[in-house]
């Protein structure tokens, strides 16, 4: 639906994609420690690992060539000879987790994310997934997805990867037309991404999905119009339709152009309502905050059955407690506690090569954190929460609640003494209404921007 100007001003302000609560800055850092860190993998192993299953994210940090727009951690060359090493560290550091275990692990999901995962040989990424299979068990709803570039993925990558249980498949396109593509350094062709397409549903994929960015420079309503007319001619099962974060401060890489390079609000908002109403228009729903799917996709699914869920690594269609993240700068999520990887390469295979997990940043989640979580993931998975007499003497609850009275005169929710529903209006503001559960942030505003503009 049509959003009003002035909301569409009131409410672009820098706000957290919520795939964790508290976010990453709000960490406290002094009250958990490697030791305890384990000690809650232990035990939400124990308690989920036999019905539910565990997530496994695999950060494949390396890429050929900087892409301007990335805000992901990278590392760029043009030497393949890193990749078995990395690969090396990765197993090792799962062997670490493996030993804490009481049994077998049983893996729900695998999801490769990067960098480039396709960066690395289907010869070698067998190596790796071979070799996290090992002494796994394989639960019978898993589901196995990895990231793609289309200018580099082969049958090979395609095949190789679905032999060994993958099915889902994410093509990072962003933008199609080449003055835009040249200016992110994101090249790659139409032509490229309809052979990985439909190499790939011959093959048996049965999830492929189209990353997209608006907001990028250059882009115009003509050149936006163009890319969604050659997106509708694939039909992906799932679209997800980003909000381009403009970090420069984080990202150096983003300084190849400038803010005026940028579309402003006005034409930033145009871009994303001429996105929406397409992708309505030719049979997509939209799905949570930024994905579009189709009625025969597992998104879609998920969300209508009220299983959707969302951590690290996004939106999923399965729940588990317990995400174990491995390589570079990834996250994990014991449910009970947030634990980071180390940033860069070498830090990471210092320390795994020192046979120690490569940690340096964790978060035991407070009673409090719990709480707000719960509101938080469902808000962003259900559109709605409630709460109830013992939960509502939460100190944060009560404020989150007070905080909830702008949005409500908005017209972004629908309120009652227990219970929030987002409003079809308020479904693009979901950062803005998940922020007033932000207690961490609230408390502690920061002095500099932290997070992207919500769009």
């Amino acid at each position: 639906m049509p959003v009003p100007e002035a909301l569409t001003d009131k409410y672009n302000v820098a706000a957290p994609r919520y795939t964790s609560y508290p976010t990453v800055p709000y960490w406290n850092l002094s009250r958990f420690d490697v030791t305890d860190w384990e000690r809650t993998v232990k035990a939400s192993f124990v308690q989920t690992n036999n019905t539910d299953g565990i997530s496994l994210y695999v950060h494949l940090p390396y890429c050929e060539s900087l892409c301007t727009y990335c805000g992901c951690n990278t590392r760029i060359t043009k030497n393949h000879g890193v990749e078995l090493p990395y690969i090396e560290a990765v197993l090792k550091e799962w062997a670490m987790y493996k030993a804490l275990f009481n049994d077998q692990p049983v893996l729900r999901e695998i999801h490769l994310g990067g960098g480039t995962p396709t960066f690395f040989s289907a010869q070698n990424l067998r190596v790796l997934i071979d070799g996290l299979f090992d002494g796994a068990a394989i639960h019978p709803d898993a589901e196995f997805g990895f990231e793609a570039h289309p200018g580099n993925t082969t049958t090979e990558h395609l095949q190789t990867l679905f032999d060994l249980g993958f099915r889902r498949l994410s093509l990072g396109i962003q933008d199609f037309n080449p003055k835009v593509q040249f200016i992110i350094n994101r090249i790659q062709s139409f032509e490229q991404v309809k052979k990985v397409t439909y190499e790939a549903r011959a093959i048996g994929y049965t999830s492929v999905n189209f990353d997209l960015i608006y907001g990028l420079p250059l882009q115009t309503l003509e050149s936006m119009a163009d890319t969604l007319q050659q997106v509708a001619l694939l039909m992906p099962d799932r679209i997800a339709f980003y909000s381009y974060a403009h970090v420069p401060w984080v990202k150096p890489g983003q300084r190849r152009y400038t803010e005026g390079d940028l579309p402003d609000a006005y034409l930033k908002r145009k871009l994303y309502d001429m996105g929406c109403e397409l992708f309505c228009k030719i049979g997509y729903h939209d799905i949570g905050m930024d994905h579009f799917a189709l009625s025969t996709d597992s998104l879609y699914h998920a969300e209508q059955n009220g299983q959707l869920h969302r951590n690290f690594m996004g939106y999923t269609h399965q729940y588990t407690q317990l995400l174990i993240g491995l390589g570079v700068s990834s996250i994990s999520d014991s449910w009970y506690g947030y634990a980071q990887n180390a940033k860069k390469v070498e830090d990471y295979m210092t320390m795994i090569n020192a046979g120690q997990l490569p940690l340096i940043k964790l978060h035991k989640l407070t009673d409090e954190d719990m709480l707000l979580r719960r509101h938080i993931l469902n808000i962003m998975c259900k559109g709605q929460t409630c709460w109830n007499h013992h939960t509502h003497h939460s100190a944060g609850l009560i404020n989150s609640i007070e905080r909830l009275e702008p949005l409500f005169d908005d017209g972004l929710i629908e309120l009652n003494s227990w219970c929030l529903k987002v409003t079809p209006l308020g479904k693009r503001f979901l950062r803005n209404i998940c922020m007033a559960f932000d207690e961490r942030l609230w408390q502690n505003k920061p002095a500099t921007q932290l997070f992207s503009m919500n769009g």
